[in-house]
């Protein structure tokens, strides 16, 4: 594989970050997208037995991860805050490095079940794997930042789906991004206390102000931010800071400017819950 640079930085965080699992082995492996330009970019010249191997049935690729690892993360689900949540339905695959030297990670998106699954089948439809293709591939075109859809395999299997008709066809996606880092992997240490990993070792480097990598500095900063949101909300949450809560979801004043609800400068999510959005939102770098 010329260029192809692994690097599975993740490691490096320590197992208390992810869980290891295993793909889901499907009756089939029907190729449906393949995007061989930014596989070549990131060094994986492969013919369709390798797509195959790698991004359907999901063997590691070269010097990389040995097995896939679901994150784990909190959020706020259906107006509660949920301890339980992690990757459900989806897995890191692998990290390796760009043309740039960017580190960039292949996830996963209906890979099969893991530990925070609950009940659900951990698959895809196909339909909802051709809408991230097209999705992803129009705003790429339009030169919006994005995450970009790497593969997309059917996969033989007949999915009931209480939102849709149903049996609907199955099919697994893999997306390469910048990382997978949500706003609930600092909830969940900030939530157990875990001050020590609240930021990420592999994404963030110490802040020397001599060193002119102001780019460098403006993304620390903005993790440095999430964090604290994330401290905040989790602790809001447990009972602490009552005070702060209370200024937070005070009633209107008349002739407030600020009208109802947080503080100026005070995330609207800090100290009440959240509206039903499924897991707390990924934090994608643009590309």
């Amino acid at each position: 594989m010329t260029g192809y640079r692994p690097d599975p930085k993740i490691l490096t965080l320590g197992p208390e970050f992810y869980d290891p699992v295993e793909a889901a082995r499907f009756p089939q492996c029907i190729p449906r997208f393949l995007n061989e330009r930014w596989a070549e970019r990131v060094g994986l010249v492969l013919d369709e037995d390798g797509w195959e191997r790698h991004f359907c049935r999901f063997e590691p690729l070269p010097d990389n991860l040995t097995e896939p690892l679901a994150l784990r993360y909190h959020g706020h689900q259906f107006r509660v805050y949920n301890p339980e949540i992690g990757d459900g339905r989806g897995f890191t695959f692998a990290q390796l490095r760009d043309e740039r030297d960017r580190l960039l990670d292949l996830g996963t998106k209906g890979s099969g079940q893991t530990p925070y699954s609950r009940h659900a089948d951990g698959r895809l439809t196909l339909k909802g794997g051709v809408r991230e293709v097209l999705a992803t591939e129009m705003l790429e075109a339009l030169g919006v930042n994005t995450s970009k859809s790497f593969a997309l395999f059917e996969t033989g299997e007949a999915l009931e789906r209480g939102d849709e008709p149903s049996p609907t066809r199955s099919s697994v996606l893999a997306r390469l991004s910048h990382g997978h880092i949500r706003i609930g992997t600092f909830q969940r240490l900030a939530f157990l206390g875990e001050v020590e990993n609240l930021v990420p070792r592999s994404r963030v480097r110490p802040w020397r102000p001599q060193q002119r990598q102001h780019q460098h500095h403006r993304r620390e900063l903005r993790l440095w931010a999430v964090a604290l949101h994330a401290l905040l909300g989790a602790s809001i949450h447990r009972g602490l800071f009552r005070p702060l809560r209370a200024l937070c979801l005070r009633p209107a004043a008349r002739g407030d400017p600020l009208g109802p609800g947080p503080v100026r400068g005070l995330p609207l999510t800090i100290g009440r819950e959240s509206p039903a959005r499924g897991n707390a939102g990924r934090l994608e770098r643009a590309f």
